[in-house]
Order: C-alpha cells, then structure tokens, then sequence
C-alpha cells in the first residue's frame, strides 16, 4: 500500500484527510471519536471569546435527488469557554500524539489579543495554528473572520503579530469572499505565514419557503446571509487552490477544502496543490466512517497508478494549468455518437439544437430505424451533448485532425503577430 503520510509546514499526520474546523470537531469528546474512525487531523472548531450563537442556524440545497449538494449556516465560533476547550485539546493530544491537532483562531485585530491567545493554545500542545480570516457572517459583523480577511494589509500584519510569538506552524484561512483570492494569499505570506488553507464558506442564502415567506433558515422569523460549503462549492474551491499553487510568490504549502466528499475529490486538490486536505460537509452528512473509504479509495488510486507516496501526487497538475491565451487556438475535438450505445433519448439533439451548434442530425437507416450523426465539420468541440447524454460512453469526445500546416497558435502568440504585422 501506498504511503499515506503527510507533512504541511512541517505538522505531521498519518494521512491527508483532516477534519475542518466546524461542528465535527466541537469538542474532545468529537475530535477523539474521529481519531479513532481514522481521520489523520482536526482543525478544533475556532477559538476565541465564547459568543452566544442562534437556533436555526444550518440549511441544505439539494438539486435532481442529492440531499445536501449544498450546505449553508449561520453557526458562529465556539460557544463553549477556552478553559474548557483547552483542556479537551490537551487531553486529546496525549491520547493521539500521531494525529495533527491544529488551533483554529480568531480574535479581532489587536496585537495583545492575538499574542495572548497564541501562548494559551500552544501550551496545551496544539501541532499548528489556523488564523481564521474567512467566516463571511456573524464575526464578520464584529470586525473579524472574512473583516479582516478581505484586507491584505490585516491578514498581512495580524498574520505577522501572531509570527512573532508562534512556536508552532501559522495556517492563514482564507475567504473566498474577495476578487482575487491571491492578493490576499500573497499578503499572508508576506506577514510570515508557513502555509494558507482555502476556501472558507462563501456568503450565501440558502433559499426561502413559499409558503411561509420566510428565509431558510429563519430566527424567529428573520434570516441572515450565511456560509455555503459542501459539494456545490468545489468548482470554486479548485480554482482558488490552483491559482496560489501556479504562483511562484504564494510559495507556502496550501491546505484544500471545499466539496471534498470522497478520495476522488481529495486527489484533485492535492493534483491542483494541496498537501492535504480538509473535510465538513461530508462528515456532517454521513458521520465520521466515510474516511475509512477515503483512505481506501486514494490507497487503491496510487496503487493502481504505481504512486509510492500521497506526496507525490501534489502539484502534478499544476503546470497544465494556465490562463486562457495560452490555451491553443487550432486543437480541436468533435463529438463521435456510438450508435450501439446510443438509446435514442434525443436529450444531445435537443440541447445542440435548441442551445448550441445545431450539429446533430436525425437520421434513419436503410431498416428505418432512427439514428443520430455528428456533422463533424460544424462540430465546434463544446462537449454539451456528451454532458446531457445519460449513458456512458454514448457520446465520445475525440481529437480532430488538424488542417495541412496548422501548428499550435494561442491568442497571446497571435495577438504578437498581429502587433508585429501592425508595426510593419
């Protein structure tokens, strides 16, 4: 079996699945009982004053028959007193000396507050820290979680008033509530952060009942925005993660998470370049058990692609990765229907038809039987019928020959020959 052990920053842990901070890792009691199931690390659910939190607080979006494909709350920071929280912390770490336990902090924006409870966490034991600049709602109201976030200068200068007494590694969460997640990335680097973990939950409402009026959820009838996470946001939360990875002065290991429901996911993050990963959502939805498949799931992967090491995987794909200019302007691919496959539903013709290239015809054989074709020449490559197709391998997306004497062109190159036709 492949090696599953991870270092980010230096804090070691048996493997890449670490439970986020949020309601799973509440307390010691949930964090020991994780453990135990195999999860390799727990970000503890943030520290700071305890603050009074509202009931309802969470809410789901499903779409096509999946239950919670999105996932949304308004739940803020610990409830529970830091004393308490301390001692669970320090009671779980001489329990599970092997598993990463990482202190997920937020305090506003003062030098003393932050170096007062940087010394307390690391007394008890933690593996690392986790500067949480990302809660879009409730803190953020107060002038911490995404507040500061949303401003490199704060995530640069608390990232650095917290370096100056940290004795562990310094993980600086980031909001994916901004423009440009790598400015403010790059700022905490700046301030001396060792690694940056993303995305955070981004600000949402997950719907309204029509029968009621109400927002879902509602207190007492009003509702607020919340953070939305799970399985809908990993698009999102994959690009971000790519875009840090792909920059030469983000140069700090990255913690993904975001829509990380199974090995598969997991192995993205780490391939776009992540050293681990971070899961909510889906332990929240199924219990704590479903790591024992994630672990199974990226053993067999590495197995089958002969990967010694999950280190290995890190980054792989990252220099596939670019902007859209250096993409090549003259590959092209067409869509090729298997018609032994193909069970007539007509769902490809109709989204070409109706909202693509009108490629697609519908034809009949010498028997009269009904049939789809590709006119491969008007065919532009835009892969929506094999998307809407319902069987698998129906519909195959293949490479076209290229024209006599076409070579790669991309649109930075030919926007430089035009510039140099220009000065000509």
């Amino acid at each position: 079996m492949a090696n599953l052990e991870t270092s980010l920053a230096g804090i070691r842990s048996p493997n890449p699945f670490w439970l986020a901070s949020a309601p799973p890792t509440n307390s010691g009691y949930q964090v020991q009982r994780a453990f135990e199931a195999g999860w390799g690390g727990a970000v503890w659910k943030t520290l700071g004053d305890p603050i009074l939190n509202v009931s309802s607080r969470f809410a789901a979006t499903s779409f096509n028959g999946q239950a919670v494909a999105g996932f949304n709350n308004i739940e803020l920071i610990t409830d529970r007193p830091l004393e308490v929280n301390l001692r669970e912390i320090e009671e779980t770490k001489i329990k599970y000396p092997n598993h990463a336990i990482i202190a997920s902090l937020m305090v506003e924006p003062n030098q003393e507050k932050w170096h007062e409870i940087v010394k307390m966490v690391e007394a008890v034991g933690v593996d690392g820290l986790e500067l949480n600049f990302g809660c879009p709602h409730g803190m953020a109201e107060r002038g911490m979680g995404a507040a500061s976030g949303q401003v490199p200068e704060l995530v640069k200068q608390q990232t650095a008033w917290v370096k100056e007494v940290a004795q562990t590694p310094v993980i600086v969460k980031l909001t994916p509530n901004i423009t440009d997640i790598t400015f403010t990335a790059k700022a905490a680097v700046e301030g001396g952060a060792d690694a940056v973990s993303m995305i955070n939950t981004i600000n949402s409402l997950a719907g309204v009942d029509l029968d009621s009026w109400n927002t879902v959820p509602n207190v007492a009838g009003k509702g607020a925005h919340g953070g939305y996470c799970g399985p809908a946001v990993k698009p999102i939360a994959l690009n971000m993660v790519a875009e840090c990875a792909r920059r030469p002065d983000i140069n700090v290991p990255i913690s993904g998470m975001g829509g990380v429901s199974s090995w598969k996911e997991a192995a993205e993050f780490m391939l776009m370049g992540a050293s681990n990963v971070q899961v909510c959502t889906a332990a929240m939805h199924h219990g704590f058990r479903i790591v024992e498949d994630m672990i199974d799931g990226l053993n067999n992967y590495l197995d089958e692609k002969q990967i010694g090491s999950v280190a290995e995987l890190v980054g792989k794909t990252v220099p596939k990765y670019s902007d859209w200019g250096e993409l090549d302007l003259n590959y092209r691919v067409v869509a090729q229907i298997d018609t032994e496959t193909c069970i007539n539903c007509n769902k490809c013709h109709i989204a070409c038809e109706d909202t693509s290239h009108q490629c697609i015809d519908m034809l009949k054989d010498e028997q009269g039987n009904d049939f789809l074709q590709v006119r491969e020449d008007d065919c532009v490559g835009c892969n929506l019928c094999s998307i809407v197709c319902p069987v698998d391998g129906a519909i195959e997306m293949v490479e076209a020959p290229r024209k006599t004497g076409e070579e790669p062109m991309t649109w930075n190159e030919r926007q430089s020959l035009v510039s140099m036709m220009g000065v000509k």
